[in-house]
């Protein structure tokens, strides 16, 4: 661990604690002066108090970590590369932010996130005629979907107490792990008078839908296509508003979300996710993950999901007593448009531009259920280890249409050796990394052969524009 001159913070920790500096100098054993150095970052934050403040205090060591000032970082560069003012803020400002005033980084980046969309949806908006007062108005809030997206990446994705809560109910339910559909099933029946029925495709069309609860008949209707573990999956969601229903809505309050739309929204995100810790319970899947070194194939053989459902729940596996790897996840399909994405540590995904074109997500579609590794290089030198595999969800029946996506799991290079797929690669060589970016119009590789767009801010020469343009004013050379 490197020196971490974080003295805000934890000043900023003794002041929500209502506590003086000789009284939290008493509770980690220090002297008053020594605290006070800490504060004034006269000394660095050692492993050795950061310990103690877990020990007594409970709080989670990743407050305080060098993955949390960076991603802070990667947001503040992106913001500051959007913004055409006369003045640029220097690398230095953005560090000595991050590092410093973390809470005043997270407004910033929230603020300017929220500008953004909102030009985006007012470019939307212009191009339609006869428009209302009523739908300029809708512009000063944020899409629902954005606001719950942004919640559990704010989390880390990981929500304690639906995590908790659900791998007490797989033990107290006592739930077999692989094979829960039965014992979901039990428990809906007994404790909640509930019975499961697949619904037959002719049925009214019902068959089109997942999952849908009559409460009045006390019936959950599944697809007749769901595989066993799809449809533990389903009753495992239905079990969440019956049974972490008030631990939900608690969450959704204190989110403060913006609309009932959002509030809606995230209840069923926090739902789904009670689903995915109740049928790959935390300690359960995290073991297995370890000694399989995290080989996601086996891993959802073992559990009865999909390649996707293991790769998501992967990506959540940071309880601070008991960390996984921390890993980022993401969802695309060909045209490029970012479905899923959570990040349980410091990668950026791109909120502007489309994404890297280089990215080994995107050679995924070419092989069908092959896993793709790829060692990439990020612009500000930091590199990763990736896994993608493209997955198909597809109905029975000759004309019915599938939906493809690629799904890629993703670490810091430096958790690599953990990983089954880090095993025929040289993780020292720089060669191996592939160069890839955020998005083109946030790259600062000015070189690369696949870009799109010149970076934001940055002004071209008119030899530049020529070469960026060429392609397309080829067929006018000559006029």
């Amino acid at each position: 661990m490197r020196k971490s001159f974080i003295g805000v913070r934890l000043k900023r920790f003794r002041e929500e604690r209502g506590l003086t500096q000789v009284a939290l100098a008493r509770a980690l054993e220090l002297s008053p002066s020594y605290l006070n150095q800490l504060e004034q970052n006269q000394r660095p934050l050692t492993v050795a108090v950061l310990l103690r403040l877990n020990a007594v205090f409970g709080v989670d060591v990743q407050r305080f970590s060098e993955d949390d000032e960076v991603r802070l970082l990667a947001g503040l560069k992106e913001l500051f590369s959007e913004t055409l003012a006369e003045e640029a803020v220097s690398l230095a400002e953005m560090e000595e932010m991050a590092a410093h005033m973390p809470g005043v980084a997270r407004m910033l980046i929230r603020l300017g996130r929220r500008q953004r969309e909102i030009q985006e949806r007012e470019t939307m908006l212009a191009a339609r005629l006869g428009q209302t007062q009523g739908e300029d108005a809708l512009l000063l809030k944020p899409m629902p979907y954005e606001e719950v997206r942004d919640f559990f990446y704010d989390r880390h994705n990981y929500i304690d107490a639906i995590d908790t809560q659900a791998e007490r109910a797989f033990d107290a339910w006592r739930l077999k792990p692989g094979n829960p559909r039965d014992g979901l099933e039990e428990r809906l029946r007994q404790q909640h008078g509930v019975h499961v029925a697949q619904v037959a495709e002719d049925e009214k069309g019902q068959g089109d839908a997942l999952r849908q609860f009559d409460p009045e008949q006390r019936l959950l209707k599944l697809s007749p296509y769901l595989r066993p573990g799809q449809m533990a999956f389903q009753m495992a969601t239905q079990l969440a508003f019956l049974e972490a229903g008030e631990t939900i809505a608690a969450i959704a309050d204190e989110a403060r979300l913006s609309s009932v739309e959002a509030r809606r929204l995230l209840g069923i995100g926090l739902a789904n996710y009670f689903a995915g810790a109740l049928i790959l319970p935390y300690r359960r899947f995290l073991d297995r993950a370890e000694r399989l070194r995290y080989d996601i194939e086996r891993l959802a053989h073992e559990f009865g999901v999909g390649f996707e459902t293991a790769c998501h729940r992967l990506s959540t596996l940071q309880r601070a007593e008991a960390r996984g790897a921390p890993f980022f996840f993401v969802r695309v399909d060909r045209a490029g448009n970012i479905s899923k994405r959570q990040s349980a540590t410091d990668f950026h995904f791109s909120r502007i531009g489309g994404s890297c074109p280089l990215w080994n997500l995107y050679e995924a579609f070419r092989h069908p259920g092959r896993v793709l590794t790829q060692l990439a290089a990020m612009p500000d030198g930091r590199a990763y280890l990736w896994i993608a595999r493209a997955v198909s969800h597809r109905r029975p029946g000759y004309d019915s249409p599938a939906k493809t996506f690629a799904v890629g799991l993703g670490c810091d290079v430096r958790h690599a050796g953990r990983l089954i797929y880090s095993r025929r690669l040289n993780l020292k060589d720089a060669e191996n990394f592939t160069p890839i970016g955020v998005g083109c119009k946030l790259c600062p590789r000015e070189t690369c052969l696949q870009r799109a767009f010149p970076p934001i801010g940055a002004p071209l020469s008119v030899d530049e524009n020529i070469r960026h343009f060429a392609p397309y004013a080829e067929p006018y050379g000559k006029n």
